[in-house]
Protein backbone atom coordinates (compact mmCIF):
# COMPACT_ATOMS: atom_id res chain seq x y z
CA UNK A 1 0.00 0.00 0.00
CA UNK A 2 2.73 2.27 0.34
CA UNK A 3 6.47 2.02 0.22
CA UNK A 4 9.34 3.35 -1.32
CA UNK A 5 12.54 1.93 -1.03
CA UNK A 6 16.15 2.63 -1.66
CA UNK A 7 19.29 0.55 -2.49
CA UNK A 8 22.12 0.75 -0.23
CA UNK A 9 25.93 -0.43 0.03
CA UNK A 10 24.96 -3.51 2.41
CA UNK A 11 21.92 -4.45 -0.08
CA UNK A 12 19.03 -3.49 2.41
CA UNK A 13 16.14 -1.89 1.81
CA UNK A 14 16.07 1.61 3.18
CA UNK A 15 12.70 3.82 2.56
CA UNK A 16 12.90 7.34 1.04
CA UNK A 17 10.48 8.20 3.86
CA UNK A 18 7.58 8.38 1.33
CA UNK A 19 8.58 5.78 1.13
CA UNK A 20 -12.15 12.06 -25.34
CA UNK A 21 -15.61 13.17 -24.47
CA UNK A 22 -17.03 11.27 -26.91
CA UNK A 23 -15.80 7.55 -26.20
CA UNK A 24 -16.13 8.45 -22.58
CA UNK A 25 -20.17 9.06 -23.61
CA UNK A 26 -20.49 6.38 -25.28
CA UNK A 27 -18.77 3.87 -23.07
CA UNK A 28 -21.11 5.67 -19.90
CA UNK A 29 -23.88 5.31 -22.48
CA UNK A 30 -23.26 1.52 -22.91
CA UNK A 31 -22.24 1.00 -19.52
CA UNK A 32 -18.65 -0.46 -20.71
CA UNK A 33 -15.63 -0.16 -18.18
CA UNK A 34 -14.50 2.88 -19.15
CA UNK A 35 -11.08 2.57 -19.37
CA UNK A 36 -8.31 5.12 -20.95
CA UNK A 37 -6.22 4.45 -23.59
CA UNK A 38 -3.09 2.63 -23.40
CA UNK A 39 -0.25 5.08 -21.92
CA UNK A 40 2.17 2.78 -20.10
CA UNK A 41 4.75 2.99 -23.08
CA UNK A 42 5.06 6.65 -22.80
CA UNK A 43 8.48 7.91 -23.11
CA UNK A 44 9.72 10.06 -20.02
CA UNK A 45 7.55 13.32 -20.19
CA UNK A 46 8.71 16.97 -21.06
CA UNK A 47 7.61 19.80 -19.20
CA UNK A 48 5.52 22.13 -22.51
CA UNK A 49 7.19 25.53 -22.90
CA UNK A 50 3.99 27.33 -21.59
CA UNK A 51 1.40 26.09 -19.22
CA UNK A 52 -1.60 24.17 -20.82
CA UNK A 53 -4.81 25.55 -20.94
CA UNK A 54 -7.37 24.56 -18.83
CA UNK A 55 -11.15 26.07 -19.11
CA UNK A 56 -13.10 27.01 -15.94
CA UNK A 57 -14.53 24.92 -14.03
CA UNK A 58 -17.88 25.77 -11.91
CA UNK A 59 -16.90 23.23 -9.03
CA UNK A 60 -13.41 23.98 -9.00
CA UNK A 61 -11.95 23.65 -5.16
CA UNK A 62 -15.84 23.55 -4.04
CA UNK A 63 -16.16 21.68 -0.68
CA UNK A 64 -18.22 18.52 0.49
CA UNK A 65 -20.08 20.95 2.21
CA UNK A 66 -20.60 23.74 -0.92
CA UNK A 67 -21.36 20.53 -2.81
CA UNK A 68 -24.65 19.49 -0.69
CA UNK A 69 -25.47 22.84 0.03
CA UNK A 70 -25.71 23.34 -3.86
CA UNK A 71 -27.78 19.86 -3.81
CA UNK A 72 -30.03 21.00 -1.09
CA UNK A 73 -30.77 24.09 -2.81
CA UNK A 74 -31.26 22.73 -6.28
CA UNK A 75 -28.57 24.75 -8.36
CA UNK A 76 -27.03 20.95 -8.89
CA UNK A 77 -28.66 17.40 -8.96
CA UNK A 78 -26.00 14.96 -7.98
CA UNK A 79 -26.24 13.79 -11.99
CA UNK A 80 -24.91 17.41 -12.76
CA UNK A 81 -22.10 17.07 -10.22
CA UNK A 82 -20.99 13.84 -11.63
CA UNK A 83 -21.00 15.01 -15.07
CA UNK A 84 -19.05 18.13 -14.44
CA UNK A 85 -16.42 16.00 -13.17
CA UNK A 86 -16.54 13.73 -15.35
CA UNK A 87 -15.84 16.48 -17.92
CA UNK A 88 -12.92 17.87 -16.12
CA UNK A 89 -11.48 14.49 -16.32
CA UNK A 90 -11.83 14.32 -19.54
CA UNK A 91 -10.13 18.11 -20.14
CA UNK A 92 -7.66 17.92 -17.31
CA UNK A 93 -6.66 14.60 -17.07
CA UNK A 94 -6.66 13.23 -20.65
CA UNK A 95 -6.11 16.69 -22.38
CA UNK A 96 -4.90 20.29 -21.74
CA UNK A 97 -2.22 19.32 -19.04
CA UNK A 98 -3.15 15.79 -19.21
CA UNK A 99 -2.01 14.83 -15.68
CA UNK A 100 -3.15 11.24 -16.20
CA UNK A 101 -3.92 10.28 -12.52
CA UNK A 102 -7.32 8.11 -13.24
CA UNK A 103 -6.68 5.13 -14.68
CA UNK A 104 -10.38 4.33 -15.04
CA UNK A 105 -14.06 5.46 -14.73
CA UNK A 106 -17.18 3.83 -13.29
CA UNK A 107 -19.20 2.96 -16.34
CA UNK A 108 -22.35 3.28 -13.95
CA UNK A 109 -21.43 6.89 -12.09
CA UNK A 110 -24.25 8.77 -13.82
CA UNK A 111 -26.87 5.83 -13.67
CA UNK A 112 -25.85 5.89 -9.72
CA UNK A 113 -25.58 9.56 -9.09
CA UNK A 114 -29.52 9.65 -11.09
CA UNK A 115 -30.82 7.36 -8.71
CA UNK A 116 -29.13 8.98 -5.53
CA UNK A 117 -31.20 12.10 -7.29
CA UNK A 118 -34.49 10.17 -6.36
CA UNK A 119 -33.87 8.88 -3.01
CA UNK A 120 -33.00 12.60 -2.26
CA UNK A 121 -36.09 13.96 -3.37
CA UNK A 122 -38.34 11.07 -1.85
CA UNK A 123 -36.92 10.34 1.64
CA UNK A 124 -34.05 13.34 2.13
CA UNK A 125 -30.09 12.84 2.15
CA UNK A 126 -28.21 9.80 3.65
CA UNK A 127 -25.42 12.33 5.10
CA UNK A 128 -22.75 14.84 3.84
CA UNK A 129 -21.31 12.32 1.34
CA UNK A 130 -24.97 11.59 -0.42
CA UNK A 131 -24.48 12.07 -4.32
CA UNK A 132 -20.92 13.46 -3.85
CA UNK A 133 -18.63 12.02 -6.30
CA UNK A 134 -15.53 10.62 -4.85
CA UNK A 135 -12.19 8.96 -6.30
CA UNK A 136 -10.76 6.19 -4.92
CA UNK A 137 -7.05 4.44 -5.17
CA UNK A 138 -6.75 0.98 -7.91
CA UNK A 139 -5.97 -1.19 -4.98
CA UNK A 140 -9.51 -0.89 -3.56
CA UNK A 141 -12.16 -3.60 -4.55
CA UNK A 142 -15.16 -3.28 -6.24
CA UNK A 143 -17.40 -5.57 -6.94
CA UNK A 144 -18.43 -3.68 -10.31
CA UNK A 145 -17.70 -3.22 -13.65
CA UNK A 146 -13.98 -1.13 -12.86
CA UNK A 147 -11.29 -3.56 -12.41
CA UNK A 148 -9.07 -3.79 -9.11
CA UNK A 149 -5.10 -3.91 -10.64
CA UNK A 150 -3.13 -2.41 -8.41
CA UNK A 151 -1.89 -0.82 -11.74
CA UNK A 152 -0.76 -3.74 -13.05
CA UNK A 153 -1.51 -5.28 -16.12
CA UNK A 154 -1.19 -8.68 -14.26
CA UNK A 155 -4.36 -8.02 -12.47
CA UNK A 156 -6.59 -6.22 -15.50
CA UNK A 157 -9.52 -8.01 -15.20
CA UNK A 158 -9.58 -8.65 -12.03
CA UNK A 159 -13.13 -8.13 -10.46
CA UNK A 160 -13.80 -9.11 -6.70
CA UNK A 161 -16.82 -11.12 -5.82
CA UNK A 162 -17.73 -8.31 -2.90
CA UNK A 163 -16.81 -4.98 -2.36
CA UNK A 164 -13.96 -3.93 -0.36
CA UNK A 165 -14.99 -2.71 3.44
CA UNK A 166 -13.72 0.86 2.06
CA UNK A 167 -15.88 0.79 -1.18
CA UNK A 168 -18.90 -1.06 0.97
CA UNK A 169 -18.81 1.83 3.11
CA UNK A 170 -18.75 4.50 0.77
CA UNK A 171 -21.73 3.47 -1.46
CA UNK A 172 -24.11 2.93 1.87
CA UNK A 173 -23.25 7.04 2.93
CA UNK A 174 -24.26 7.84 -0.40
CA UNK A 175 -21.25 8.69 -2.58
CA UNK A 176 -20.87 7.51 -6.22
CA UNK A 177 -17.37 6.30 -6.52
CA UNK A 178 -16.67 7.88 -9.70
CA UNK A 179 -13.67 6.17 -10.57
CA UNK A 180 -10.02 4.41 -9.67
CA UNK A 181 -7.25 6.25 -9.75
CA UNK A 182 -3.40 5.78 -10.84
CA UNK A 183 -1.08 4.82 -8.16
CA UNK A 184 2.76 3.72 -8.16
CA UNK A 185 2.65 0.18 -9.25
CA UNK A 186 1.89 -2.10 -6.72
CA UNK A 187 1.85 0.43 -4.00
CA UNK A 188 5.60 1.35 -5.00
CA UNK A 189 7.03 -2.36 -3.21
CA UNK A 190 8.02 -3.79 -6.67
CA UNK A 191 11.29 -1.96 -7.62
CA UNK A 192 14.61 0.24 -5.49
CA UNK A 193 14.61 2.52 -8.63
CA UNK A 194 10.96 3.27 -9.26
CA UNK A 195 10.11 6.53 -10.01
CA UNK A 196 6.59 7.27 -8.20
CA UNK A 197 3.28 8.14 -9.80
CA UNK A 198 4.28 5.34 -12.38
CA UNK A 199 2.38 2.04 -13.42
CA UNK A 200 2.45 -0.83 -16.23
CA UNK A 201 -0.90 0.49 -16.96
CA UNK A 202 -0.79 3.85 -17.56
CA UNK A 203 2.80 5.64 -17.63
CA UNK A 204 3.69 8.49 -15.97
CA UNK A 205 1.69 10.47 -12.98
CA UNK A 206 2.03 14.52 -13.23
CA UNK A 207 2.17 16.98 -10.31
CA UNK A 208 -0.61 19.25 -11.29
CA UNK A 209 1.43 22.13 -9.19
CA UNK A 210 4.25 21.63 -11.93
CA UNK A 211 3.92 19.34 -14.80
CA UNK A 212 7.44 18.08 -14.76
CA UNK A 213 6.87 17.65 -11.18
CA UNK A 214 6.71 13.87 -9.45
CA UNK A 215 3.33 13.53 -7.52
CA UNK A 216 5.01 10.85 -5.12
CA UNK A 217 3.79 7.41 -4.31
CA UNK A 218 2.03 5.42 -3.75
CA UNK A 219 -1.77 7.29 -3.67
CA UNK A 220 -0.24 9.29 -6.42
CA UNK A 221 -3.10 9.37 -9.04
CA UNK A 222 -5.22 9.92 -5.78
CA UNK A 223 -3.40 13.31 -4.83
CA UNK A 224 -3.00 14.60 -8.35
CA UNK A 225 -7.11 14.32 -9.09
CA UNK A 226 -8.01 15.77 -5.72
CA UNK A 227 -5.54 18.46 -5.80
CA UNK A 228 -6.76 19.21 -9.78
CA UNK A 229 -10.71 18.95 -9.07
CA UNK A 230 -11.29 15.74 -10.39
CA UNK A 231 -13.65 14.75 -7.28
CA UNK A 232 -15.04 16.10 -4.61
CA UNK A 233 -12.90 14.16 -2.28
CA UNK A 234 -10.69 10.60 -2.04
CA UNK A 235 -9.41 7.90 -1.06
CA UNK A 236 -5.36 6.75 -1.06
CA UNK A 237 -4.35 3.67 1.45
CA UNK A 238 -0.79 4.37 3.26
CA UNK A 239 1.92 1.71 4.31
CA UNK A 240 4.89 4.27 5.30
CA UNK A 241 4.06 7.76 3.56
CA UNK A 242 1.70 7.22 0.73
CA UNK A 243 -1.05 9.25 2.11
CA UNK A 244 0.80 11.64 3.83
CA UNK A 245 3.15 11.94 0.42
CA UNK A 246 1.58 12.70 -1.85
CA UNK A 247 -1.10 14.68 -0.10
CA UNK A 248 1.92 17.29 0.94
CA UNK A 249 3.27 17.42 -2.36
CA UNK A 250 -0.44 18.04 -3.78
CA UNK A 251 -1.66 20.35 -1.11
CA UNK A 252 -3.89 18.36 0.51
CA UNK A 253 -4.91 17.38 3.64
CA UNK A 254 -4.39 13.57 3.90
CA UNK A 255 -5.05 11.57 7.27
CA UNK A 256 -3.15 8.46 8.02
CA UNK A 257 -5.53 6.83 10.35
CA UNK A 258 -4.38 4.60 13.43
CA UNK A 259 -3.67 0.77 12.47
CA UNK A 260 -7.20 -0.74 12.35
CA UNK A 261 -9.22 2.02 12.26
CA UNK A 262 -10.63 0.87 8.58
CA UNK A 263 -10.71 -2.25 7.12
CA UNK A 264 -8.11 -3.39 4.74
CA UNK A 265 -10.52 -6.26 3.60
CA UNK A 266 -10.81 -5.91 -0.14
CA UNK A 267 -7.93 -3.77 -1.03
CA UNK A 268 -4.74 -5.19 -2.68
CA UNK A 269 -2.00 -5.54 0.45
CA UNK A 270 1.39 -4.78 0.80
CA UNK A 271 1.69 -5.73 4.66
CA UNK A 272 -0.96 -6.19 6.73
CA UNK A 273 1.20 -4.84 9.67
CA UNK A 274 1.46 -1.19 8.54
CA UNK A 275 -1.35 -1.20 5.63
CA UNK A 276 -4.56 1.38 6.24
CA UNK A 277 -6.66 3.47 3.86
CA UNK A 278 -7.06 7.14 4.60
CA UNK A 279 -8.95 10.45 3.16
CA UNK A 280 -7.11 12.66 0.77
CA UNK A 281 -9.14 15.92 0.39
CA UNK A 282 -8.98 19.32 0.19
CA UNK A 283 -9.87 20.59 3.00
CA UNK A 284 -9.75 19.06 7.20
CA UNK A 285 -13.25 19.04 7.49
CA UNK A 286 -14.10 17.35 4.50
CA UNK A 287 -11.23 14.39 5.30
CA UNK A 288 -12.94 14.38 8.43
CA UNK A 289 -16.34 13.83 6.63
CA UNK A 290 -14.58 10.79 4.61
CA UNK A 291 -13.11 9.58 7.97
CA UNK A 292 -16.67 9.34 9.61
CA UNK A 293 -18.02 7.54 6.63
CA UNK A 294 -14.89 5.13 6.53
CA UNK A 295 -14.35 3.93 9.77
CA UNK A 296 -15.80 1.29 12.05
CA UNK A 297 -15.39 -2.40 13.00
CA UNK A 298 -15.40 -4.87 10.27
CA UNK A 299 -15.12 -8.91 10.85
CA UNK A 300 -13.38 -9.26 7.96
CA UNK A 301 -10.49 -7.39 8.94
CA UNK A 302 -9.22 -8.69 12.95
CA UNK A 303 -7.11 -5.65 13.39
CA UNK A 304 -10.21 -4.07 13.23
CA UNK A 305 -11.70 -5.36 16.70
CA UNK A 306 -9.23 -2.53 18.36
CA UNK A 307 -11.51 0.18 16.84
CA UNK A 308 -14.44 -0.48 18.64
CA UNK A 309 -15.19 2.01 21.33
CA UNK A 310 -12.49 4.02 19.25
CA UNK A 311 -13.82 5.35 16.58
CA UNK A 312 -16.35 8.10 15.96
CA UNK A 313 -19.41 8.06 13.80
CA UNK A 314 -18.91 11.95 13.16
CA UNK A 315 -15.59 13.47 13.24
CA UNK A 316 -16.52 17.26 12.62
CA UNK A 317 -17.55 17.45 16.11
CA UNK A 318 -14.54 18.02 16.84
CA UNK A 319 -13.82 20.61 14.56
CA UNK A 320 -12.91 23.86 16.42
CA UNK A 321 -11.20 27.06 14.72
CA UNK A 322 -9.96 27.84 18.53
CA UNK A 323 -8.56 24.05 19.25
CA UNK A 324 -4.75 24.99 19.04
CA UNK A 325 -5.47 27.27 22.60
CA UNK A 326 -3.52 25.11 25.44
CA UNK A 327 -2.57 22.55 23.26
CA UNK A 328 0.75 20.65 24.07
CA UNK A 329 2.69 20.39 20.74
CA UNK A 330 6.62 19.11 20.65
CA UNK A 331 9.21 19.54 17.62
CA UNK A 332 11.11 16.38 16.70
CA UNK A 333 13.89 17.96 15.67
CA UNK A 334 17.04 15.41 15.47
CA UNK A 335 15.82 13.19 12.68
CA UNK A 336 12.41 14.96 11.01
CA UNK A 337 14.22 18.49 10.43
CA UNK A 338 17.59 19.57 9.13
CA UNK A 339 16.89 17.52 5.72
CA UNK A 340 15.54 19.92 3.44
CA UNK A 341 16.06 24.00 3.92
CA UNK A 342 12.92 24.94 2.26
CA UNK A 343 10.90 22.43 4.15
CA UNK A 344 12.09 23.08 7.27
CA UNK A 345 11.45 27.26 6.55
CA UNK A 346 8.16 26.20 6.20
CA UNK A 347 7.64 24.32 9.16
CA UNK A 348 9.50 27.05 11.20
CA UNK A 349 6.82 29.59 10.18
CA UNK A 350 3.86 26.85 10.81
CA UNK A 351 5.30 26.61 14.37
CA UNK A 352 4.86 30.51 14.69
CA UNK A 353 1.70 30.39 13.72
CA UNK A 354 0.45 27.51 16.46
CA UNK A 355 2.36 29.29 18.89
CA UNK A 356 0.38 32.78 17.77
CA UNK A 357 -3.04 30.52 17.65
CA UNK A 358 -2.30 29.78 21.55
CA UNK A 359 -0.42 26.35 21.99
CA UNK A 360 2.43 25.62 23.79
CA UNK A 361 5.20 24.56 22.08
CA UNK A 362 7.53 22.05 23.39
CA UNK A 363 11.12 22.25 21.52
CA UNK A 364 12.68 20.31 21.20
CA UNK A 365 10.77 16.74 21.75
CA UNK A 366 12.83 13.78 20.06
CA UNK A 367 11.42 10.55 19.03
CA UNK A 368 13.68 7.85 21.07
CA UNK A 369 15.14 5.20 18.75
CA UNK A 370 14.22 7.03 15.39
CA UNK A 371 15.98 5.12 12.65
CA UNK A 372 17.02 2.25 14.61
CA UNK A 373 14.28 0.46 13.36
CA UNK A 374 14.91 1.10 9.54
CA UNK A 375 15.73 -2.24 8.83
CA UNK A 376 13.63 -4.57 11.31
CA UNK A 377 10.58 -2.55 9.11
CA UNK A 378 12.11 -3.66 5.66
CA UNK A 379 12.39 -7.08 6.98
CA UNK A 380 9.02 -7.02 7.88
CA UNK A 381 7.38 -5.71 5.07
CA UNK A 382 9.35 -8.22 2.72
CA UNK A 383 7.64 -11.26 4.88
CA UNK A 384 4.44 -9.49 4.97
CA UNK A 385 4.13 -8.76 1.43
CA UNK A 386 4.97 -12.43 0.14
CA UNK A 387 2.42 -14.12 2.68
CA UNK A 388 -0.54 -11.30 1.75
CA UNK A 389 -0.17 -11.12 -1.84
CA UNK A 390 -0.42 -14.68 -1.89
CA UNK A 391 -3.40 -14.90 -0.10
CA UNK A 392 -5.10 -12.15 -1.78
CA UNK A 393 -3.90 -13.28 -5.13
CA UNK A 394 -5.32 -17.05 -4.37
CA UNK A 395 -8.64 -15.68 -3.50
CA UNK A 396 -9.24 -14.15 -6.77
CA UNK A 397 -11.10 -15.96 -9.52
CA UNK A 398 -9.78 -17.70 -12.79
CA UNK A 399 -10.09 -14.71 -14.52
CA UNK A 400 -6.66 -13.74 -13.19
CA UNK A 401 -3.96 -16.33 -14.13
CA UNK A 402 -1.15 -14.91 -11.48
CA UNK A 403 -2.16 -16.52 -8.09
CA UNK A 404 1.12 -16.02 -6.66
CA UNK A 405 3.92 -13.57 -5.99
CA UNK A 406 6.21 -16.00 -8.30
CA UNK A 407 3.96 -15.55 -10.66
CA UNK A 408 3.58 -12.21 -10.66
CA UNK A 409 7.49 -12.11 -10.63
CA UNK A 410 7.12 -14.48 -14.08
CA UNK A 411 4.22 -11.91 -15.41
CA UNK A 412 6.56 -9.33 -15.87
CA UNK A 413 9.54 -10.78 -16.67
CA UNK A 414 7.15 -12.15 -20.07
CA UNK A 415 6.40 -8.48 -20.20
CA UNK A 416 9.42 -6.72 -19.70
CA UNK A 417 8.83 -4.11 -22.10
CA UNK A 418 5.43 -2.97 -20.54
CA UNK A 419 6.10 -3.66 -16.98
CA UNK A 420 9.40 -3.13 -17.02
CA UNK A 421 10.54 -0.70 -19.33
CA UNK A 422 11.95 1.65 -16.64
CA UNK A 423 12.93 -0.38 -13.46
CA UNK A 424 12.89 -3.92 -12.46
CA UNK A 425 11.57 -5.40 -9.55
CA UNK A 426 14.61 -6.22 -7.48
CA UNK A 427 12.02 -5.77 -4.69
CA UNK A 428 9.43 -8.47 -5.62
CA UNK A 429 12.45 -10.88 -6.08
CA UNK A 430 13.88 -10.04 -2.42
CA UNK A 431 10.44 -11.20 -0.56
CA UNK A 432 10.02 -14.08 -3.00
CA UNK A 433 12.98 -15.39 -0.93
CA UNK A 434 11.41 -14.92 2.29
CA UNK A 435 10.27 -17.85 4.37
CA UNK A 436 6.82 -18.03 6.45
CA UNK A 437 5.35 -15.49 9.44
CA UNK A 438 6.63 -18.26 11.68
CA UNK A 439 9.99 -17.20 11.16
CA UNK A 440 12.49 -15.81 14.13
CA UNK A 441 13.78 -12.87 11.67
CA UNK A 442 10.32 -11.98 11.11
CA UNK A 443 9.25 -12.57 14.96
CA UNK A 444 12.19 -10.47 16.27
CA UNK A 445 11.52 -7.97 13.11
CA UNK A 446 8.52 -7.03 14.15
CA UNK A 447 8.66 -7.18 17.88
CA UNK A 448 11.73 -4.61 17.69
CA UNK A 449 9.26 -2.26 15.12
CA UNK A 450 6.60 -2.29 17.83
CA UNK A 451 8.82 -2.02 20.83
CA UNK A 452 11.25 0.92 18.93
CA UNK A 453 8.60 2.87 17.04
CA UNK A 454 5.61 3.04 19.67
CA UNK A 455 6.17 1.76 23.04
CA UNK A 456 9.69 3.34 23.48
CA UNK A 457 9.28 5.60 20.79
CA UNK A 458 5.95 7.71 19.92
CA UNK A 459 4.43 6.83 23.27
CA UNK A 460 7.68 7.36 25.38
CA UNK A 461 8.13 11.17 24.06
CA UNK A 462 4.33 12.12 23.60
CA UNK A 463 4.02 10.65 27.52
CA UNK A 464 7.00 12.03 28.82
CA UNK A 465 6.57 15.80 27.69
CA UNK A 466 2.32 15.43 28.17
CA UNK A 467 2.02 16.09 24.21
CA UNK A 468 -1.14 16.25 22.38
CA UNK A 469 1.12 16.02 19.01
CA UNK A 470 4.15 16.12 17.74
CA UNK A 471 4.91 18.22 14.89
CA UNK A 472 6.92 18.11 11.34
CA UNK A 473 7.46 18.68 8.06
CA UNK A 474 5.69 15.94 6.12
CA UNK A 475 8.42 15.77 3.32
CA UNK A 476 10.53 18.04 0.77
CA UNK A 477 9.24 19.74 -2.29
CA UNK A 478 8.24 17.55 -5.37
CA UNK A 479 11.15 16.50 -6.94
CA UNK A 480 11.45 16.45 -10.98
CA UNK A 481 10.06 13.22 -12.82
CA UNK A 482 13.20 10.61 -13.49
CA UNK A 483 12.22 7.38 -15.20
CA UNK A 484 15.80 6.97 -15.60
CA UNK A 485 17.17 7.06 -11.92
CA UNK A 486 14.25 6.87 -10.32
CA UNK A 487 12.86 8.71 -7.14
CA UNK A 488 15.73 10.51 -4.99
CA UNK A 489 16.12 10.01 -1.04
CA UNK A 490 15.10 13.24 0.35
CA UNK A 491 13.50 12.25 3.62
CA UNK A 492 10.12 12.53 5.09
CA UNK A 493 8.40 11.71 8.95
CA UNK A 494 5.81 9.28 8.00
CA UNK A 495 7.94 6.46 9.50
CA UNK A 496 7.05 6.89 13.50
CA UNK A 497 2.84 6.97 12.80
CA UNK A 498 3.46 4.11 9.87
CA UNK A 499 5.92 1.72 11.54
CA UNK A 500 3.80 2.29 15.26
CA UNK A 501 0.52 1.87 13.75
CA UNK A 502 -0.27 5.37 15.68
CA UNK A 503 -2.35 8.13 13.85
CA UNK A 504 -0.99 11.19 11.76
CA UNK A 505 -1.96 13.89 9.36
CA UNK A 506 -0.80 16.17 6.91
CA UNK A 507 -2.00 19.79 5.73
CA UNK A 508 -0.98 22.78 3.63
CA UNK A 509 2.07 24.65 5.20
CA UNK A 510 2.71 26.94 1.67
CA UNK A 511 4.92 26.97 -1.21
CA UNK A 512 8.28 27.16 -2.41
CA UNK A 513 8.91 28.41 -5.68
CA UNK A 514 4.92 27.31 -6.40
CA UNK A 515 5.67 23.89 -5.22
CA UNK A 516 3.39 22.03 -1.76
CA UNK A 517 4.99 21.63 0.84
CA UNK A 518 3.07 19.99 4.47
CA UNK A 519 3.43 19.62 7.83
CA UNK A 520 2.27 16.68 9.89
CA UNK A 521 0.77 16.57 13.12
CA UNK A 522 1.65 13.42 14.91
CA UNK A 523 -0.23 11.25 17.82
CA UNK A 524 -1.01 8.18 19.43
CA UNK A 525 -3.08 5.35 18.35
CA UNK A 526 -6.59 6.66 18.62
CA UNK A 527 -5.66 10.25 17.95
CA UNK A 528 -7.68 11.45 14.92
CA UNK A 529 -10.16 13.80 17.25
CA UNK A 530 -7.12 15.73 18.40
CA UNK A 531 -4.55 15.15 15.48
CA UNK A 532 -7.89 16.66 13.30
CA UNK A 533 -8.72 19.77 15.28
CA UNK A 534 -5.69 20.71 15.72
CA UNK A 535 -5.07 20.47 12.44
CA UNK A 536 -8.69 22.41 11.35
CA UNK A 537 -7.42 25.05 13.45
CA UNK A 538 -3.82 25.46 12.29
CA UNK A 539 -5.94 25.50 8.65
CA UNK A 540 -8.16 27.68 9.55
CA UNK A 541 -5.54 30.12 10.99
CA UNK A 542 -2.84 29.90 7.65
CA UNK A 543 -5.07 29.20 5.08
CA UNK A 544 -2.59 28.03 3.05
CA UNK A 545 -3.61 25.68 0.14
CA UNK A 546 -4.42 27.31 -2.91
CA UNK A 547 -5.77 25.43 -6.37
CA UNK A 548 -3.04 24.46 -9.04
CA UNK A 549 -2.02 26.48 -12.17
CA UNK A 550 -0.50 23.47 -14.09
CA UNK A 551 2.52 25.13 -14.45
CA UNK A 552 5.37 23.40 -16.81
CA UNK A 553 7.51 23.80 -14.27
CA UNK A 554 9.02 25.27 -10.77
CA UNK A 555 7.64 29.22 -10.62
CA UNK A 556 11.52 30.29 -10.01
CA UNK A 557 10.04 33.88 -9.54
CA UNK A 558 8.30 33.03 -6.70
CA UNK A 559 9.44 32.79 -3.35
Amino acid sequence: MSVNVDPSPNDRVSRRKFLGDAALGSALATGAAMTFPDRSSAVEPEAPSRPAAVPSFELEELSIRQLQEGMTSGKWTSRAITQHYLDRIAAVDQRGPAVNHVLEINPDALEIAAALDKERKEQGPRGPLHGVPVLIKDNVGTADKMNTTAGSLALVGARPAQDSFVAKKLREAGAVILGKTCLSEWANFRSTRSSSGWCGRAGQGKNPYALDRNPSGSSSGTGGAIAASLASAGVGSETDGSIVSPASACSLVGVKPTLGLISRAGIVPLAHSQDTAGPMCRTVEDAAILLSALAGVDPRDAATSAAAGNFHPDYTRFLHADSLRGARIGVPRKGLFGRNPASDKLAETAIDALKRAGAEIIDPADIPHLGEYDNAENEVLFYDFKHDINAYLAGLGPEVPVKTLADLIDFNEKNRDREMPFFGQEIFLKAQQKGPLTDKAYVDALEKCVKLSRVEGLEAVLGEHRLDALVAPTGPPPWPIDLVNGDPSLGGSSSPAAVSGCASITVPAGYVFGLPIGISFIGKLWSEPTLLKLAYAFEQATKHRRPPRFLPTADFTAS
